[in-house]
């Protein structure tokens, strides 16, 4: 997808930065050069591969946080970016924003 076409948002818009520089980082790591800019010739299975190992890498933090007694913020319906605290873990609920 061109740069102008994303329809995903971030959660967290502060974040974003962030996200593009982990997205890059993971992608260095598998040995992917050049995954910045335009990504329409790049082949879905090396896309893939750079969103499962972010997502792989993402999922052990949440679980190394509730390991350490943490909790995983959460969000209510059609507030995204509003904190609601607790987490799935402390009986709050799940996120699900569009």
């Amino acid at each position: 997808m061109a740069e102008g076409q994303r329809s995903s948002t971030h959660v967290v818009p502060q974040a974003s930065q962030a996200m593009e520089q982990f997205k890059w980082q993971v992608a260095s790591e598998l040995g992917i050069q050049n995954y910045r800019g335009y990504l329409g010739d790049v082949p879905s299975r090396l896309n893939g591969a750079v969103g499962g190992n972010m997502v792989k890498r993402m999922i052990a933090l949440a679980e190394q946080s509730l390991a350490g007694g943490g909790t995983i913020p959460t969000f209510t319906q059609g507030q995204t970016g509003q904190f609601t605290g607790g987490g799935a873990a402390a009986g709050g609920t799940t996120r699900t924003t569009r």
